[in-house]
């Protein structure tokens, strides 16, 4: 090939002619007249076919002629059955005609021979349908005679259509330079498809008659030899030309034999014309008319004028005779004619594009791209929903022959739209296609899309939502790693939020199919406290799909956590277990049961317990421990509240002091159990927070024992310093407010109710808080006895103390700071039994206070004012925060 395209070339630069085109390989030569070339087009590389006259021998001087007709004729004839003309380069010695890319039919007719019979009958008839319209456009409108219809005159072009060509004799009777009637017995083998009269009495004769007579003669010479290429010609065609029996009819169809016979009828006058055989042909139960491939050439020729019952059962045609249909024919004719028909749009969009996708199948990868995908992707510019609708149903056909650079700048422009569309089926449809262009549109995925696919997961329509979360689970591993960790998790999480059920399951299963793409520390902070409440969900479907999801995700949490180390570095600045008191016990077993586990709590505790007693203290009675509890918060007791001793104290025996780390963390963790908003910003704020947590726990260690606010007595409220009471329990030990002491002068007490302690000078601080209660550094305790009377704790430490006013004040403020008050310092000493309670008796003690009774009502106002002042506390140190943090 290579070889004769070199020589054709060559010889074109030899002639000195500047060629449109390039010469390929040869494909045939017909007597010497004309060879013919494959060849390129230079413009645009596109195929073409080149008709070579040489006439260069001076013997055929004749042929000059034949190649100057053959150029004008093809110039000046335009019909779609006949050659197309492109170019041509004329010489003195040499004139090329270029056409379309062509073969000659003398050479296709044997790459048929192989095909199914009912299918060759077909194209064979399709294609003398064809040359019959050619003739009849050259013998009725153009008046003249073709003059050599024959199988070298007749080229198939790549669709598979037959086209007339030979243009060397076809003349017209009124033309004084018509060839045809002077050297047609020149032209090679002219003799072997002239009509008897031509053979009775020359071509000059043939003026005479109508234009059409030779040429029908031929043409059924044209079909017997097209239907049984190994045979001879017909006894018909030499003289004295009998008329065509059964036995010479062949492989010819039997509806055709009758207009066969009248195209040979040996009287021109009594001869049908090409018309007249098309004629018959095309009736209603015609050899034409009932041919599928005539009609559906019919069709597509007539597709944008027909109604559309006439193109439906036209596609209905192609849908089911598709398979049976030659290949050329379907993929070079039915193809470009059904994208055509794709730019009106219209319902029947739905049904061609799926056809042109399956013809285009067979096409080859070359010319897909130009023929297939540039159409397909202009149609998603067109605003039409059946168009649109069909394009995203058929993608997965061709989504594969599409590159990144078409689907960002040609194909997801036109294709978002989908998502605000306000048909329902648009925007489903439009979601599903994205699982399949996601890859190629990686720059897109990370940006655009992602926004648009949170924008479809609150879509009012249900199945549109689960199917946005199916294609976040299935995009999943090919987004970025930032992306996937800000987008995965709340994405799936409002899956599962979705009142529909099957949403919720594709969430669990998005999550369990993206388990790869969350890191291990997310999986145990994001993931698993996020799906935990779909397991008592309403729907059994979505509950047991969740257990699957958890135990999918603990399992890798067990295989990282085996990975790990038993034990990690210490960090420097963390307290030790010495430092907290041996609070923290020995690493246990695990349990597996919730009995077990409340067996353990308990191992814990009592194990806490025990490790904070030493063992002289575990000999010491409970009245040595209570003493050492209060000694630990600091607490100097008093005989009564509001009153100070009048004898001088005695020096008692101390007991045993309890560890410092105890006593430290004890006063450590209620000074931290009162603090507000943390480290003070400001010196003022600070004084502000510091009086307001000093008065919240006085409030809370008012008088009244442990029934007052459930705490014990003491400044130290594990649950938090907020409101635990109900106001309407009745039930409820109220003794704060039962219990409302009142001043009284003070008494000498018997000494077989107080204990004798040495003198000691007592200095109060002159300031009272006017919310009534000790503060948390607050000296002043009161510890209630089951018999009513007070026993007195002796503190182990100087403490300081400040004096309060033993009833709740009507009026409120911020607390005024006083000078801290001169230590004082006292010893205390044990006595026999400091876990016995002696009663007081009333005709002893008259120095008691005076018990005065409140009333339901006035609990629950009390209640509620307190409430309301502390409200208004922290409003106004909210205020002072932010006042100072626009000052700084």
């Amino acid at each position: 090939m290579d070889y004769l395209r070199n020589l054709g070339s060559a010889l074109v630069q030899k002639s000195g002619l500047n060629l449109p085109f390039s010469l390929g390989q040869k494909v045939t030569a017909f007597e010497g007249l004309y060879t013919l070339y494959d060849a390129t087009k230079r413009d645009d590389n596109s195929p073409v076919s080149v008709f070579e006259y040489d006439f260069s021998d001076p013997s055929r001087r004749n042929f000059k002629s034949f190649a100057q007709n053959a150029l004008k004729k093809l110039r000046t004839m335009r019909h779609p059955d006949v050659l197309k003309f492109m170019d041509a380069v004329e010489s003195d010695t040499s004139i090329y005609i270029m056409t379309e890319r062509v073969q000659p039919l003398s050479s296709s007719l044997p790459t048929w021979a192989s095909r199914k019979a009912q299918e060759k009958e077909d194209w064979l008839l399709w294609g003398m349908h064809r040359i019959s319209v050619a003739l009849t456009f050259l013998n009725d409108p153009c008046a003249s005679t073709h003059g050599r219809i024959c199988t070298q005159s007749i080229f198939i072009s790549p669709s598979g259509e037959w086209k007339l060509g030979g243009f060397e004799l076809l003349s017209n009777p009124k033309d004084d330079t018509a060839v045809l009637y002077t050297l047609g017995g020149a032209f090679p083998a002219s003799y072997s498809w002239s009509s008897p009269e031509v053979k009775k009495n020359g071509w000059s004769d043939l003026k005479q008659y109508d234009p059409a007579a030779p040429d029908a003669y031929a043409l059924g010479l044209l079909l017997h030899s097209v239907f049984n290429p190994n045979l001879p010609p017909p006894e018909t065609s030499q003289p004295p030309h009998p008329p065509p029996t059964a036995a010479s009819r062949g492989a010819i169809p039997t509806s055709v034999f009758n207009a066969y016979k009248k195209l040979l009828n040996p009287n021109p006058k009594n001869r049908i014309n090409s018309k007249g055989f098309l004629e018959l042909g095309m009736a209603d139960t015609g050899f034409f008319a009932t041919n599928r491939l005539v009609k559906v050439c019919l069709g597509l020729e007539n597709f944008s004028i027909e109604s559309e019952a006439e193109k439906n059962a036209l596609l209905k045609t192609l849908k089911e005779s598709a398979s049976s249909f030659p290949t050329e024919f379907t993929t070079h004719k039915v193809l470009p004619s059904l994208v055509s028909a794709l730019e009106f749009g219209g319902a029947s969009a739905a049904t061609i594009l799926p056809l042109v996708i399956q013809f285009g199948k067979n096409m080859p990868p070359d010319d897909y791209p130009n023929t297939i995908i540039a159409p397909l992707v202009k149609l998603f510019a067109s605003p039409d929903r059946g168009t649109r609708m069909a394009l995203l149903e058929q993608l997965p056909d061709y989504v594969d022959k599409l590159d990144k650079k078409t689907v960002s700048d040609k194909i997801f422009p036109h294709l978002q739209t989908g998502f605000s569309d306000t048909v329902a089926v648009i925007r489903e449809a439009t979601t599903k296609s994205i699982a399949l262009i996601a890859p190629k549109a990686n720059r897109l995925l990370n940006n655009d899309l992602l926004r648009l696919l949170a924008k479809m997961q609150m879509d009012p329509e249900a199945s549109i939502r689960t199917n946005t979360c199916i294609l976040i689970g299935r995009l999943g591993p090919t987004l970025g790693y930032n992306t996937k960790r800000k987008v995965l998790v709340p994405a799936f999480v409002r899956a599962l939020k979705d009142s529909f059920v099957h949403a919720r399951v594709a969430g669990l299963m998005a999550f369990m199919a993206t388990i790869d793409c969350f890191e291990i520390e997310d999986i145990a902070t994001k993931v698993l406290p996020n799906i935990t409440f779909t397991l008592i969900d309403k729907r059994k479907v979505v509950r047991d799909q969740a257990f699957k999801a958890v135990e999918l995700f603990v399992k890798k949490l067990e295989e990282h956590a085996k990975t790990m180390p038993e034990t990690v570095e210490q960090d420097p600045t963390a307290p030790s277990i010495e430092q907290l008191g041996g609070a923290l016990p020995a690493q246990a077993g695990l349990v597996n049961t919730a009995t077990g586990a409340a067996g353990a709590l308990a191992g814990w505790a009592i194990s806490s317990i025990g490790k904070r007693l030493a063992a002289s203290d575990l000999q010491s009675s409970m009245a040595a421990g209570s003493a050492a509890g209060m000694d630990q918060l600091g607490a100097p007791t008093p005989p009564n509240i509001g009153e100070l001793p009048t004898k001088p104290f005695s020096t008692p025996t101390t007991s045993p002091p309890l560890p410092a780390s105890t006593s430290s963390s004890s006063v450590k963790g209620t000074g931290k159990g009162l603090q507000l908003g943390g480290k003070a910003r400001a010196s003022n704020t600070s004084d502000a927070i510091a009086d307001f947590a000093r008065e919240l726990e006085d409030e809370i260690n008012m008088p009244g024992g442990s029934g007052a606010w459930g705490l014990g007595g003491g400044g130290d409220n594990p649950w938090g310093n907020d409101d635990l009471m109900d106001v309407n329990a009745d039930e409820d030990d109220w003794s704060a407010f039962e219990t409302a002491p009142a001043p009284s002068s003070p008494a000498p007490t018997p000494a077989s109710t107080l204990i004798q302690p040495q003198p000691t000078r007592l200095t109060t601080s002159n300031s009272i808080l006017s919310n009534g209660s000790p503060s948390s550094n607050g000296a002043i305790r009161k510890v209630s006895s089951p018999a009513g009377s007070s026993t007195l704790s002796p503190p182990t430490k100087t403490r300081s103390t400040r004096a309060i006013s033993p009833t709740p004040s009507s009026l409120r403020s911020t607390p005024v700071h006083s000078p801290p008050p001169p230590a004082v310092t006292s010893d205390w000493g044990d006595t026999d039994d400091w876990g016995k309670s002696e009663s007081v008796r009333p005709s002893q003690s008259p120095s008691l206070s005076s018990i005065t009774p409140m009333t339901k009502e006035e609990k629950a106002a009390e209640m509620a004012r307190r409430k309301e002042e502390r409200k208004q506390r922290i409003a106004m140190l909210k205020e002072q925060k932010k006042n100072a943090a626009k000052a700084s």
